[in-house]
């Protein structure tokens, strides 16, 4: 696992979060992409290069993993 600072990602939650403590929250620095859940910060965030984030976007954006 790469070692990093999380102080250097400035972490947001999505405007339609219902602000029940529910969330996942996302912040980039540099060239990676991290996601977090907001409830448990101190577990290390999974961290992604932009490319593999736009790459996993995209595929939301098709419907890859929408149920059939």
């Amino acid at each position: 696992m790469v070692s990093f600072d999380q102080t250097e990602f400035a972490w947001r939650k999505s405007s339609y979060s219902a602000g029940d403590g529910n969330c996942v929250e996302v912040a980039s620095a540099g060239d990676r992409i991290a996601i977090r859940d907001s409830k448990n910060t101190d577990i290390p965030p999974l961290v992604f290069s932009r490319e593999s984030w736009a790459t996993f976007i995209t595929a939301v954006h098709e419907g890859a993993f929408d149920r059939k």
